[in-house]
């Protein structure tokens, strides 16, 4: 395995939404990030993205905090909530200046829009330009989103650590897509990428739902002159009917206060197995003196090197 730290210094980070508790998918993430930075001698932050004020649910911040504590994961730093970091995304969206503009779109009239022009309802919603030079009368400004060049289209490709060469047209393929919602919360979009340019991140590992989104991060990145980050993106754990382990789909969280051994057993080291990481530890420090070489045996035949 190759050492990051000969070349630069590696920051990770974790980066939960508190819409409830830890469970077993998100643990998943958590591990895999945790062990990336250990295993390259970097640090590991930890950021809160509670910026979709409408699904935070009460005192999730905080049981996730404990959650990662009792399972024997320290970060690095201070914890950061985006929710006190408006005046970032403020500032980013000044930057981006003519790049942005007010649409009055609702979703059903994207959908319809599409359908007219050919397109299949089932996809996902491909934004077709209609506010793109000024709302038409009577519309009433909702969402703020960036436009994505034209002509050439916007192509952004990159190598993911696990999934290997990745490449979207956003011109095609998205649109110009929304960095402040209808709602007045900023866009996960937009919210990301600054976030990891003001902390420096310089290593995203996260799951793989995430991995169409990328993309979209890379050119947000490239206007507000952000670098960017090496990605790795975990498969994610899936219920029995196939859908991504969520709080949607009756994920349950794993901590619920049983001691020390039980997380071991019921989360940590399943948590692992599904990682492709065999270990046998008799408690949660020894896992994670396991743990660590074992990742990197992973990374050895599964991914490619942090450069």
């Amino acid at each position: 395995m190759t050492d990051c730290t000969a070349h630069r210094r590696y920051v990770g980070r974790f980066a939960p939404s508190p819409t409830g508790p830890l469970h077993l998918g998100s643990l998943v993430a958590a591990m895999a990030s945790y062990l990336d930075a250990k295993v390259h001698h970097g640090r590991w932050l930890v950021r809160i993205e509670d910026v979709d004020g409408d699904r935070n649910v009460a005192g999730a911040d905080q049981h996730i905090l404990a959650s990662l504590e009792r399972c024997g994961m320290a970060w690095d730093g201070d914890v950061t909530w985006q929710s006190r970091r408006t005046a970032l995304y403020d500032a980013a969206l000044r930057q981006l200046g003519d790049l942005v503009y007010p649409c009055g779109c609702s979703r059903r009239e994207i959908a319809d829009s599409q359908l007219r022009l050919g397109g299949r309802q089932a996809q996902a919603l491909i934004y077709p330009g209609t506010c793109r030079h000024g709302l038409a009368p009577g519309k009433t400004a909702r969402a703020l989103r960036l436009k994505v060049p034209q002509s050439p289209h916007c192509v952004r490709a990159f190598d993911d650590r696990w999934a290997g060469h990745i490449s979207q047209d956003l011109t095609d393929d998205v649109g110009d897509f929304v960095i402040r919602r209808a709602d007045g919360f900023w866009a996960y979009q937009l919210a990301v990428v600054v976030d990891d340019g003001a902390q420096d991140i310089t290593d995203i590992v996260r799951g793989a739902d995430l991995l169409d989104s990328t993309p979209r991060q890379l050119y947000l990145q490239q206007v507000l002159g952000l670098p960017h980050p090496s990605y790795l993106h975990v498969p994610v754990v899936v219920n029995e009917l196939g859908e991504k382990l969520s709080k949607q789909t009756g994920a349950q969280a794993f901590d619920t206060g049983a001691a020390p051994q039980q997380l071991l057993t019921q989360a940590l080291l399943p948590a692992a197995r599904f990682l492709g990481m065999d270990i046998a530890a008799t408690s949660i420090a020894d896992f994670w003196r396991q743990a660590i070489p074992a990742w990197e045996n992973v990374l050895a035949h599964t991914c490619a090197p942090v450069r």
